[in-house]
This record gives structure tokens, C-alpha cells and sequence, in this order.
């Protein structure tokens, strides 16, 4: 309170009614190869079917990892997946030289590497690249018609008139000749293949051009089965024609003036085009031809706006809400395009009518160069994992390895380890446990395995794998149970808490199991539990069960099991956040007060929900004289006592002589 001049009442307050907030404890992560999707940066995903979506259905090269994510989606709905680049994968292109863009940002910025930015336009690869990279791009086909004239014309006349029947075509022909009107080669040049063309018959017949060498166009029959067939009947010469654009029939009009740039230019500009995206092959859609997404009415002017004040301009509308491609560069006789309205309109002299005056052509373009790449060095790897490293801006409590060998696996335990708030999960390989001639062998290769990595209570093994069905490709399939276990632990979250453990019969019910790879027995989970692997085992009648909660910290300790390190990562993540708002106050008991009162009530409710039997916060001037107080620091310490989970039952089933008293046997 600053001091008054002259007598008077100021009103303050002060603020004791600070918590220890609540914080997420289910959140997941998974570097992952896939069909589709962004590159180098963490995407969230909440269901299996936004996986899909995003990432791209499973195949027979990442099915592991892709199985991983899926399943821990079915236990739980925050996972973040990272997609890594790698030096040979590539986006798909309308021509030259494909090219690797990593992402949206990378699209816009570029990557520092000298790759990107490829807004300005990339002149090598012609006007679009596919969305994301990988094969699948190539598939997809673009068509984009940029004026009312390549949208619809009709060509009327006598004979020597550009543009209409010239000669007498018989009934079935497919091929026409176009009256070039005394010129040379005009003719054809009105056309282009895929446009729908009409020739005033009387029953309205319609027919596709396939074809255009020189004046005669190759055509087939339009909107009919029979598309092999020709004309319908003959034609005399000189008849009329009318052409349009392949896909005048998907949107309501031509292109025209948006009301945008009319307003401000008071002319008819001509700014419009329609674009449409086709799924060519069917790849995509799962049907040929399939049409994507249909954009109507973009604006050839940069600063173009829509009524509701969204950029409207074709590159960046694209950009902004296209799932498929990425605008690249202007049809080559189109440079002006990309001009400001008022760039516009000094280009011309006042005469506004720009667009109509150009060269329009319809660009209809195949993709093609895409490249997928689902083998993932360990570099790369590690690479995808370290995106996960920083705890200030990546929230995460748990990592899921999917299929990985001993140093990938150690890469993501170092990870967790170092983040000091996220568990690691980890499956043996593949060849450890699956088509294993027998148990011993498994037990043998899965104990060799998981010896080869380092002692953290930030890691949890399981193991095995399990056999379980692809909807996708109508096949069972091996996949790793990591997906599962890291499942286990969120759905826990939800029906208990975190301290509680997630395994056993009550909340260890590993979902979707058709057989395990390695169901081992009693005797061969001993072993594994003396070496810090959580057994997986399949009970007749009783499901398939988490059959362990340990860590994989070697040292006996209360952090040897996934309960207590998941309980100090759920208070610890908790506390500190609360203790920034201390940060710059003064070190005297008015804070440390405020310290306790706000952290005990929070250790008292974790305690009423059996996450600690006791506690103790110790925050006064005995761990903060004068010493710290002059160092600018604050210590709490805080002591907890854990909560233990039950993995022994021992039942003592005693048989007494008939007249002995129980008292005498008890000695009670």
C-alpha cells in the first residue's frame, strides 16, 4: 500500500484463497511412421477414428506402432503423435521435382535448413502439392476453372466459324473436328480434356472430351454406362456447340465478381475461380474419382475477404482449410494473379476489368512423386521422441514405444527419466515372443531383452505381444502390448486415481485380446518379476490380465512400483505448479503460511482417497534462515508416505480339534 497524502480510507485486498490445482495425468505420446499426416511436430488425437483422419489407416509396414496408438485410444482419449521426417520421403506434385514439406509451419517458414518457405510459390513443381507426404498424395487429381468463359461456352455459326462442327461426323464416330474459322489449329484449342460437350441434339446428349490433337477432339458418352459409345447421331456441318468445364455439374454457377472486391472497385473484376479436389485412383475415399472437397468462388486478389471476414484469397483459403493440398504457384500465364485490389486497380489505369482480360485456362492436374517412407532410423527416431523433451511447453504423463529395439526404447526411457513427470512403456521385440518355438525360450529372450536396459522408475516393461484383429485390412495381426499397459494406467485415472495400481483383475483387463504371443506361467513369471517385467497372462473364463505394477527401477524402494511413482508424479506436477505463484513474493512466514495452507488441504484430500497414509509439510524459518532467505530461495519439504498395493495374499487355512476354542488356538 503506498502512503497517503491526507487523511482518507483505501481499500485493498488480499487473496488467501489459493489451491493446488488440478493437473492432467493421462495424456500419452507415440512417434509413429504413417500413411499421412504432418511431420516433426506433435499432432493431439482423440479417437481412433481422428488417428485415422489425421494419420492414415494401418498397412504392413507400421500396423505395430499404428495398433499401439489405437489401443491406448481405447482405454483413454488424449494421445499426441509425432510423425518424424525422413530424407526420403516426399509430397506429392502437379510437375518437376517432388519436395518434402514437413508441415504447415514448415510450409509458411521454412524448416532453417535452407527447405522452405514454399509459400511464394515453387516454381519447379508446378501450382499444387499434396497436404501431407507419402504415396497417397498420389492420388489426387485438382481441376481448377478460373472464369465464366472456361466455365461455359456455347460456339454458334455458319460453317468457317471458330469453334463449331466442322464436316459431317456419322452417328457413333468419336472423334469431331472443331471449325478452326479459317485459321490455324484454333479449333481444338477452345477445348480441353474432361470438358463436357453438348451438339444441340435433340435428346440433350452429352459427351466427354479425352482427347484434343490439333482441331479434333476424341470424345466418349457422358453421364451414361455405355461411355464407350459416340455420337448419338450424325452431325451436319456447322453445328453448334456448347462446352463446359468437367465439373460444371458440382457447382451452382460460374465463377463470376466476388461482392467483396465489387464493393470496392464498383466493376466487374472477374476475381472468382472454382477449384475442385478428386481422389483420382480411389486411394484415398476408397472410390475412383471420388470428389474430395469443392472450393467456390476464391478470389484471384490477394487481400480478398468472404462476408465473414475470412481470407478468401485461393492460396491462403487453401491453405487455411484444405485437408488435402497446398497452393504452390499461379498457372504460368497467370503471374498477376496474387495483386492487392488496389494494386489492382493501378495496374490497369482504372480499368478494373483485369481477370476478364487474361488468358484464362482450365488446369486440370494430376499428382504425382509422392513417396512414403515407414522405416525409421534411430536418429530419426530419436528425433521424433526428443519433441517430447521439454516440460514447459509439452504436457505428456506417459510415452508409448509402440515397436521399438533396446536403443530406441532407452532413447524414450532417458526421455521420461529426464522429464521427471511420464512414465515410459515398453514391450519386448517382436522376435523375442512371437513364432518362439517354446515358453523357456520367450522367458529367455524377454529377460535378455529388458536386462540390456537401464534401472528407472520412470519406465514400465510388460511382456509380450498380442494377436488381435485389423478392421482396416480384414486380417489378424502381432502387435505390442505398450499401447495397452500405458491404456491401463489412464482408464485407472478415470474409475480411481492415479495412485492406484492398474493391474490385476479389477482394472488390468487388457481389452481386444484374441491369444497372447506369450502367455507366460507361474514358474516363468517369477523370473520375469524378479527382473522388472510386468507378466501379461490370459486366465480361462477370466480375461487377459496385467499381472504385475512394477517399475522398471532395479532398487527395492516404494518407487518400484507404477502406484507410488505415478502418485509422486501426479503431487509433484501439482505442488510445483501452485508454488510458481510464490515466485517473486517475500521469504517470510506470511508466504510460508500461505504455502502450507494451501499444499496440506490437497495432501489431506489425496489421503481421503488412499493415495498416502500420512504426510508431513515442513515449510518455516528451520529449512529457510537466514542463509537461503539471502540466496533469493524457498524450500518446502514435503513427506509423504505411500500408499502400497497388494501383490502377495497369503490364506492360513487351519484345521482344529472339535471342542477346542478358538480363543486357544489364536491366543485371543
Amino acid at each position: 500500500m503506498g502512503f497517503q497524502v491526507s487523511p482518507g480510507v483505501q481499500v485493498t485486498e488480499k487473496d488467501l484463497t489459493n489451491v493446488v490445482p488440478a493437473v492432467a495425468t493421462s495424456i500419452s505420446g507415440i512417434v509413429m511412421a504413417a500413411q499421412k499426416g504432418p511431420c516433426d511436430q506433435i499432432t493431439a488425437i482423440a479417437s481412433e477414428e481422428e488417428l485415422v483422419q489425421i494419420f492414415g489407416e494401418p498397412n504392413a509396414d507400421n500396423y505395430g506402432d499404428w495398433f499401439a496408438a489405437a489401443n491406448f485410444l481405447g482405454y483413454a482419449n488424449s494421445l499426441r503423435v509425432v510423425r518424424p521426417s525422413t530424407s526420403t520421403m516426399k509430397n506429392a506434385v502437379s510437375s518437376g521435382t517432388a519436395i518434402l514439406i514437413k508441415n504447415n509451419d514448415h510450409y509458411r517458414e521454412g524448416d532453417g535448413t535452407g527447405n522452405g518457405p514454399y509459400d511464394g510459390g515453387e516454381a519447379n513443381v508446378g501450382q499444387w502439392a499434396a497436404r501431407t507426404a507419402g504415396a497417397y498424395g498420389n492420388s489426387l487429381k485438382v481441376s481448377m476453372c478460373p472464369s465464366a468463359d472456361d466455365f461455359e461456352q456455347t460456339f454458334s455459326g455458319n460453317t468457317g466459324t471458330t469453334g463449331v462442327v466442322n464436316g459431317t461426323p456419322a452417328a457413333g464416330s468419336t472423334t469431331v473436328e472443331i471449325d478452326n474459322g479459317g485459321s490455324s489449329g484454333n479449333g481444338g484449342g477452345l477445348f480441353a480434356v474432361g470438358d463436357v460437350v453438348h451438339f444441340f441434339e435433340a435428346d440433350g446428349s452429352e459427351y466427354k472430351v479425352t482427347g484434343i490433337s490439333g482441331d479434333t477432339i476424341t470424345i466418349e458418352r457422358f453421364g451414361t454406362a455405355n461411355t464407350a459409345g459416340g455420337l448419338r447421331s450424325a452431325l451436319a456441318d456447322a453445328t453448334n456447340v456448347r462446352r463446359r468445364w468437367e465439373f460444371y455439374d458440382q457447382f451452382d454457377g460460374a465463377p463470376g465478381t466476388s461482392d467483396y472486391v465489387k464493393d470496392r472497385t464498383g466493376v466487374d473484376t472477374a476475381d472468382e475461380m472454382h477449384i475442385i479436389i478428386i481422389d483420382e485412383d480411389g486411394v484415398i475415399s476408397g472410390t475412383p474419382g471420388e470428389i474430395l472437397e469443392k472450393w467456390t468462388g476464391l478470389s484471384k486478389l490477394k487481400d480478398a475477404r468472404t462476408a465473414q471476414g475470412a481470407a478468401n484469397y485461393y492460396a491462403d483459403a487453401i491453405y487455411n482449410g484444405s485437408s488435402y493440398i497446398y497452393w504452390m504457384d499461379h498457372p504460368t500465364v497467370n503471374t498477376n494473379y496474387g495483386r492487392t485490389i488496389t494494386d489492382h486497380i493501378a495496374s490497369t489505369g482504372g480499368n478494373n476489368a483485369l481477370f476478364s482480360a487474361l488468358a484464362e485456362v482450365i488446369t486440370t492436374i494430376s499428382l504425382t512423386g509422392g513417396v512414403d517412407s515407414y522405416t525409421l532410423t534411430t536418429g530419426e527416431s530419436k528425433d521424433g521422441i526428443d519433441r517430447f523433451k521439454d516440460t514447459e511447453t509439452v504436457d505428456l504423463n506417459m510415452f508409448i514405444c509402440g515397436v521399438s529395439d533396446a536403443t530406441t526404447a532407452g532413447n524414450a526411457m532417458d526421455m521420461c527419466t529426464d522429464r521427471m513427470d511420464c512414465v515410459a512403456f515398453v514391450s519386448p521385440e517382436m522376435a523375442d515372443v512371437v513364432n518362439v518355438a517354446n515358453e523357456v525360450t520367450q522367458t529367455t529372450n524377454v529377460k535378455a531383452f529388458f536386462d540390456s536396459l537401464p534401472s528407472t522408475s520412470y519406465a514400465v516393461f510388460d511382456s509380450g505381444w498380442k494377436y488381435t484383429y485389423d478392421k482396416y485390412n480384414d486380417t489378424y495381426r502381432y502387435v505390442p502390448l505398450n499401447g495397452d499397459i500405458a491404456g491401463l494406467c489412464a482408464r485407472t485415472d478415470l474409475v480411481a486415481d492415479t495412485w492406484f495400481s492398474p493391474g490385476g483383475f479389477n482394472r488390468g483387463q487388457v481389452r481386444g485380446v484374441v491369444k497372447l504371443a506369450y502367455n507366460p506361467q507361474k514358474a516363468n513369471r517369477d523370473i520375469l518379476y524378479r527382473s522388472r517385467i510386468n507378466p501379461v497372462v490370459s486366465f480361462p473364463g477370466q480375461g487377459t490380465i496385467l499381472f504385475g505394477d512394477k517399475t522398471a527401477q532395479s532398487k527395492p524402494s516404494a518407487f518400484d512400483r507404477i502406484n507410488v511413482r505415478r502418485l509422486f508424479i501426479t503431487l509433484e506436477k501439482a505442488i510445483s505448479t501452485a508454488a510458481k505463484f510464490m515466485l517473486f513474493e517475500f521469504n517470510d512466514e506470511f508466504t510460508r503460511a500461505g504455502f502450507r495452507n494451501m499444499v496440506e488441504p490437497f495432501l489431506r484430500d489425496v489421503q481421503g482417497r488412499r493415495g498416502v497414509t500420512d504426510f508431513l509439510v515442513v515449510c518455516d524459518e528451520t529449512n529457510n534462515p537466514g542463509s537461503v532467505i539471502d540466496r533469493n530461495e524457498f524450500v518446502a519439504d514435503i513427506y509423504i508416505k505411500p500408499a502400497r498395493s497388494i501383490n502377495f495374499i497369503s490364506l492360513n487355512f487351519i484345521a482344529t480339534k472339535t471342542g477346542v476354542a478358538f480363543s486357544e488356538v489364536v491366543g485371543a
